[in-house]
């Protein structure tokens, strides 16, 4: 029993000194650390959470935090009297936090701001997406009481040579229908970038960069992989890819006010030496309409030192001009839009304009998801202004004025651009 008695004791006085061990050495060892701090997951900058993550001022989890730390702290005996530097220093400390405190929440509320301002801008474009799609659907539907050919055919009516601009990018799941003189060349250059599809010389890799590329080499049509072109690689299947690829895929298309683009087109293709459309069109609008006698100057250049050149009133002349429709579809440089991308048959999940370019640009990599793949190419644009129109058309007999604009009228209609009224009536 003695035996018994003294390891009892032995045991007893063991664990006193332990504990005491403990209690002297607790600072040292510093506690016990049964949460430990762990970095924060990306956070999505437009939730409160990416806030609170960028500024470290999450109030929860500081409070959180410290409430863990002080219920395993022993607290310590603090010196009666500090010394005078230590408050001085402790002062110091204070105002310096004070200060990061104030810069962090000026960073947060910025920041914050940011977030609100994005927001408010993308519920706005989003709106704004919402009435053109509209206005497109009621057109179509009959509502505005326009008709036009191929208003009220099915997708599968239309023939594979009338799809040749609907370009298809399967990597990003995009279907773009590209418009002459509506940005078309930088949109095609940001296509060819997420494609991969041209090598650049001075690197042997894809263009990264859409500026980079040469707008010559960008309107190669074998670049681009269109609707036009299915029929080739898949035969009878054909069909059935585009019907899946428009139901699951982007699509967008880009527009302008009707005229203005026709005033842009004119300026591009007649308003200086262009050896292909002088043959296939200029030379052919100045013998039907010019009262020009004796033969024509072979080549455009020449056409233009002799100063014979077609002038606008020819340009809308042969629009208008029965035969022309006859001869064949009118070029894709004036061809209208309905023609082109076809809205009625294809539901475009975005419409933009080229009179908001910049922000449309924006507002549509972002929903296509490659704005940090890709940005819209900046600097010279066509700017052909809507305040000339009055000024191309100041010679164009008011009939002929009427007629030009039945024959745009859907692409007016279906894009929600005004009747141009004071050019219409004397």
């Amino acid at each position: 029993m003695g035996i018994w008695r003294g390891l009892r004791v032995a045991f007893i006085l063991g664990s006193l000194f332990m504990i005491l061990l403990i209690i002297v050495y607790w600072d040292d060892i510093g506690g016990f650390n049964l949460y430990p701090y762990q970095e924060p997951k990306h956070k999505s900058p437009h939730s409160d959470s990416y806030l609170q993550a960028t500024t470290g001022r999450s109030h929860s989890t500081s409070t959180s935090r410290a409430q863990t730390s002080s219920s395993f702290v022993v607290p310590t005996t603090a010196p009666s009297t500090p010394l005078v530097p230590a408050e001085m220093g402790g002062a110091v400390e204070e105002d310096a936090e004070e200060e990061g405190r104030d810069k962090q929440e000026q960073r947060t509320e910025e920041t914050r701001e940011d977030v609100e301002k994005e927001r408010s801008r993308t519920a706005v474009d989003d709106g704004e997406q919402e009435v053109r799609k509209r206005k497109i659907m009621d057109t179509c539907s009959g509502k505005d009481a326009v008709e036009f050919p191929g208003r009220t055919r099915a997708f599968e009516q239309i023939p594979n040579r009338e799809l040749d601009h609907l370009i298809v990018d399967d990597t990003h799941r995009i279907i773009y229908c590209y418009v002459p003189k509506v940005a078309c060349t930088n949109w095609k250059r940001v296509m060819v970038v997420l494609s991969q599809s041209l090598i650049s010389p001075s690197s042997g890799k894809p263009y990264a960069d859409p500026e980079a590329i040469p707008p010559d080499l960008v309107h190669n049509s074998s670049l681009h992989l269109t609707f036009a072109k299915f029929w080739r690689h898949y035969g009878s299947l054909s069909r059935h890819l585009m019907a899946l690829k428009l139901q699951h895929y982007t699509k967008f298309l880009f527009v302008r006010d009707p005229f203005v683009r026709l005033i842009s087109a004119f300026r591009n293709k007649f308003g200086r030496p262009n050896e292909d459309f002088y043959r296939q069109f200029g030379s052919v609008m100045v013998r039907r309409y010019g009262n020009v006698s004796g033969s024509l100057p072979e080549t455009a250049a020449e056409a233009f030192s002799a100063g014979v050149k077609p002038t606008f009133q020819q340009f809308i002349t042969y629009l208008l001009d029965p035969e022309t429709e006859r001869e064949s579809i009118f070029n894709e440089h004036w061809r209208q839009v309905y023609r082109l991308c076809h809205p009625c048959q294809v539901k475009y999940d975005f419409i933009g304009r080229l009179e908001t370019l910049e922000t449309d640009a924006e507002h549509l990599l972002k929903l296509l998801e490659v704005d940090h793949l890709v940005h819209f190419p900046s600097g010279a644009r066509n700017r052909t202004a809507a305040s000339w129109e009055n000024d191309w058309f100041a010679q164009i007999p008011i009939t002929m004025r009427r007629e030009l604009y039945k024959l745009y009228e859907p692409d007016f209609e279906l894009f929600g651009y005004p009747k141009p009224d004071s050019m219409l009536h004397l």
